[in-house]
């Protein structure tokens, strides 16, 4: 128990105490050079503006996060579906893989106004918008952890008279996980992007209609009070991935920042 404290401890304190540092730099930096609230607030300003509409931000938060999670999850399956059927058709898939590649190279951003016209300003456009960011990283690493299964186990199923799809869902799908939760766990962090830009083409709630009202009312306090809302936000979807991964697929390679070479 002491030892897991310890551990705990070491994980959590460098970064806080980087972070505790940056912070009173950033704070001392505004102090002497004198530099305007309406360029770059003090962190003390965006404290005091994150307590003041803390209510407004919560409201804020929970619309994003609905957001953020409907889109999550659709590009998570537009993504297991696209892999899936890539790497079992074959034909179909080199026919596929080129598009999905060229779909991905336009920029997403040109997008948002066309989803607006067509969904509306509610849920529907920022979830579309979501799916056609955050799809792509779980196909490319679907894809890769379906291929990566070494012959000789694809050969073992096929010398007991095991089908192509057999081998597909006993062999090939267990083996992609880990790769799978990589590419999930990238997914996730692009879609709080999605969310945030997808508010930022037409929106009446959210934390991207915050940030950018509060732009135009010159509120940089709020704008950055905003923005802490946001990032924590995406932390805490991208660590509850962390927890599934390590509940779900507990076999896998994990990053370690304590790891001695």
């Amino acid at each position: 128990m002491l030892r897991r404290v310890r551990r705990a401890a070491s994980e959590i304190l460098p970064p806080f105490a980087l972070l505790l540092g940056v912070l009173a730099a950033w704070e001392l930096a505004i102090r002497l050079l004198n530099v305007s609230s309406f360029v770059l607030p003090a962190p003390s300003a965006i404290a005091v503006s994150l307590v003041e509409n803390w209510p407004m931000l919560l409201v804020a938060s929970r619309v994003t996060a609905i957001e953020i999670a409907a889109g999550f999850v659709l590009s998570a399956l537009v993504g297991i579906a696209v892999a899936l059927a890539i790497v079992r058709f074959e034909r179909f898939g080199r026919a596929l893989y080129p598009l999905v590649v060229l779909f991905q190279t336009v920029p997403k951003i040109a997008l948002a106004p066309i989803f607006i016209l067509w969904f509306g300003y509610d849920l529907a456009p920022k979830v579309v918008l979501i799916v056609v960011i955050a799809f792509f990283p779980v196909a490319i690493d679907m894809m890769h952890g379906l291929q990566s299964v070494e012959p000789g186990f694809i050969a073992l199923m096929r010398s007991v008279g095991a089908s192509r799809g057999e081998i597909l869902r006993r062999v090939q799908i267990p083996y992609s996980l880990p790769s799978l939760m990589a590419g999930l766990k990238v997914a996730v962090t692009l879609s709080v992007i999605g969310a945030i830009v997808g508010e930022f083409a037409g929106a009446s709630a959210g934390l991207g209609y915050v940030i950018q009202l509060s732009s135009t009312q010159l509120d940089t306090a709020l704008v950055f009070a905003a923005l802490v809302v946001v990032s924590v936000l995406g932390l805490a979807f991208y660590y509850a991935l962390e927890l599934a991964e390590q509940l779900l697929v507990p076999w896998a390679a994990k990053y370690d920042p304590l790891h001695r070479s």
